[in-house]
């Protein structure tokens, strides 16, 4: 029997890390549903531009939102051309679900062409510095 994933083109946003100075990341967030990309600057402004955007797409929905089968109007398609790249670092951020006040799903880092787990939004932000930290050692 083939197996069947349920996909969407929203499940995977890029974010574009172009400083990280003293731990306050820059950069900026793309996704098919957003219009252009949106920049953050700091690591609360991320998580925040990061749940507006679920909010605004309902995907992952939130675990203790109430559902319903109501129509709903799908987000207008992003205009988002081929793949950007962070100065400091970049991250394909799959959000798979929204449960116990968290997010769970995978990071993949581009640069180090390694993919991760997560349980949850510190974990995430464990993860994405410790990839920032190695490309600073990089450079240095």
């Amino acid at each position: 029997m083939e197996e069947r994933r349920w996909e969407s083109r929203y499940y995977d946003t890029v974010v574009c890390v172009d400083d990280c100075a003293d731990g306050a990341w820059t950069g900026r967030l793309m996704n098919p549903g957003l219009a252009e990309p949106v920049a953050f600057r700091g690591v609360m402004q991320f998580l925040l531009e990061m749940e507006r955007l679920l909010d605004n797409t309902k995907f992952p929905e939130p675990f203790a939102r109430t559902r319903t089968f109501a129509p709903v109007e799908p987000p207008s398609a992003g205009t988002a051309s081929g793949p950007e790249r962070g100065r400091a670092a970049t991250f394909s951020l799959r959000i798979l679900f929204r449960q116990n006040a968290s997010w769970q799903g995978s990071v993949r880092w581009l640069e180090g062409r390694r993919e991760e787990s997560f349980r949850s939004v510190l974990e995430l932000l464990l993860m994405m510095n410790s990839a920032l930290c190695l490309e600073k050692l990089d450079e240095e």
